[in-house]
């Protein structure tokens, strides 16, 4: 009798034990051909309390304990409150403090927590658990207690840090990756080589984590709505934070008198870490969904930044002009050693891009009422507009090289005077996309939902019919309908027009001087007006007239709600 092996239970992931397994069989091979006799953990242990980054560990603690617990992640894992916790304004202290530390959704989070895990570690090893300094020794002070440089001091120069980029971050900004940047900035000073190789790993770790979490991906042709990938960067908060960490290595090699790498080494480090997180990619927004990329200008900027990063890194003591100071002498800028021009360079850069933040978030939302009928949430309000003045960013009025600040918009709006919120959460073409899509408000301890919905029809020529419904506990109230549209076929002189009211959609028949208008009929039924009978079918709106038939107009249908 030939051998039947078992099923395998359907529970049993086979998939996933199998990638875990193999990349734990590739990492023992390594470490059993290296034999590395203890130099990793003699190296480990030289820098760090027991061989442990435990500051990276509480740092990452603490990211993921504001998207559990304060977010409302541990209940809704993959819908989180976002909207109360950015930094819209200084106006909204909660927002500015938390706002570093929460997250858009688990993607956002688990991408943020794998840079940290990856970039964080190098830039505590530079810094260490242990003092450098010549004569100075362990538990001498709480400076020098390893202890406290591990899960103390070192968290809380984290959390200024991610509170200072929210501080200067221009606009409603969430996430940590400013501060990851800062983490690769300041590694990159002193390990330039070993971040571009943690920026690879983190990679494969978000390679391995996909792996586990869909190990087969079916795919199909379908329609989709997103925006520009480069749209979505957080590039002014990527840059600041960067050159902060730049800035706070550059301070710290001084200050020990560390080792400088080879210039060469620090600008290829900078420039490939620049290039392959996407600095480049510098734009700007339109207004509605219209995005453009500045990719000439990014280009250059990149190759600049690697430039004066690396020559700060490793210039010398000497003036760049003139001569240096003898004794006596009185400093000015001619006696600046080559190095501190570097830092001049990066600290007006950072000015530079940190310096807008400061007018656009001293403005808060709009006190104009809102358009339509809103839904109120405690302070929130939610409605829906087109082509209105967006409330927060038409605060301040800035022009140059023809771009404005001074943008319409169009789609769901939520605001909330209390908190100095004004948002578009979704945008028209992302609604009309998707049909339904749930909002979420919220704060410290809650969280509600107001359901927005859009249903309407498609006339023939005359563009798109449609209302849209906000639910809230049960209460649903229509916040917006567009205006009516006439159908381009003309039924013997008669002209059918269909409208969004209250109620729900209507059709008229014009003939002359006289309109006679009625409820769009239900599936198979009909309804006569002017002489032109109406007829509902499965997919259309057929108008009948002495034998002549013609589609006037049809449900619309929304692509989103197919997946």
């Amino acid at each position: 009798m030939p051998f039947t092996p078992p099923p395998v239970p359907p529970w049993l992931p086979l998939q996933q034990l199998a990638v875990l397994g193999v990349v734990a069989l590739s990492l023992l091979t390594v470490w059993y051909i290296e034999r590395p006799a203890g130099r990793w953990g003699q190296l480990l242990r030289r820098r760090f309390l027991a061989g442990v980054p435990w500051g990276t560990f509480v740092v990452s603690a603490m990211v993921l304990g504001v998207y559990l617990f304060i977010q409302g992640g541990i209940d809704h894992w993959v819908s989180p409150i976002v909207v109360p916790f950015r930094a819209w304004s200084y106006f909204y202290p909660l927002g500015l403090v938390v706002s570093g530390f929460a997250h858009a959704g688990p993607n956002h989070l688990i991408g943020n927590l794998v840079g940290t895990l990856v970039f964080a570690p190098l830039a505590e090893y530079a810094w260490g658990h242990f003092p450098t300094r010549r004569g100075s020794s362990s538990f001498s002070s709480w400076r020098t207690n390893p202890y406290v440089r591990a899960f103390v001091l070192f968290p809380a120069a984290v959390v200024v840090v991610t509170v200072a980029t929210s501080v200067v971050a221009i606009g409603p900004v969430i996430g940590f990756s400013g501060v990851v940047f800062a983490f690769a900035g300041f590694a990159l000073v002193r390990y330039p080589v070993a971040t571009v190789v943690a920026l690879v790993a983190g990679r494969v770790l978000g390679l391995i984590r996909a792996a586990l979490q869909m190990p087969t991906v079916q795919a199909k042709a379908q329609p989709t709505f997103s925006s520009p990938w480069w749209a979505e960067i957080a590039i002014q908060g990527h840059a600041v934070g960067l050159l902060v960490g730049v800035l706070l290595g550059v301070w710290l090699l001084r200050r020990r008198g560390d080792p400088r790498p080879p210039t060469a080494r620090t600008w290829g480090g900078v420039l490939l870490f620049a290039v392959s997180q996407s600095m480049w990619a510098v734009y700007w927004f339109r207004g509605g969904e219209t995005f453009v990329l500045f990719r000439a200008l990014g280009v250059v900027l990149v190759f600049a930044l690697a430039t004066v990063v690396a020559l700060t890194v490793t210039a010398s003591d000497r003036p760049l002009f003139g001569r240096a100071l003898s004794d006596g002498g009185k400093p000015d800028l001619l006696t600046l050693p080559r190095w501190e021009w570097g830092v001049v360079v990066m600290v007006l850069s950072a000015s530079a891009l940190a310096g807008p933040a400061v007018p656009v978030n001293l403005f808060t939302a709009s006190d104009a009422p809102l358009p339509g009928d809103p839904v109120q949430v405690r302070d929130y309000e939610v409605t829906y507009a087109e082509d209105v003045p967006d409330g927060m960013i038409s605060a301040v009025d800035v022009s140059a090289f023809g771009e404005t600040t001074a943008v319409n918009t169009s789609g769901v709006i939520v605001r909330s005077r209390d908190r100095g919120i004004w948002t578009t959460a979704v945008t028209k073409g992302r609604l009309a996309f998707a049909g339904r899509l749930p909002v979420r408000v919220g704060g410290v301890g809650w969280r509600d939902v107001v359901v927005v919905d859009r249903s309407g029809w498609t006339v023939v020529g005359g563009g798109d019919v449609y209302r849209i419904n906000a639910t809230h506990d049960g209460d649903t109230r229509t916040v917006y309908r567009s205006p009516p549209a006439t159908a381009r076929p003309i039924v013997s002189g008669r002209n059918v027009t269909v409208a969004a009211e209250p109620t729900g959609f209507v059709v008229r028949v014009t003939h002359g001087n006289e309109t006679a208008s009625a409820p769009i009929p239900p599936a198979g039924e009909s309804v006569t007006l002017e002489g032109v009978e109406l007829q509902r079918t499965k997919k259309a709106l057929v108008a009948h007239y002495e034998g002549t038939r013609v589609r006037v107009a049809k449900p619309e249908t929304y692509p989103g709600q197919r997946n």
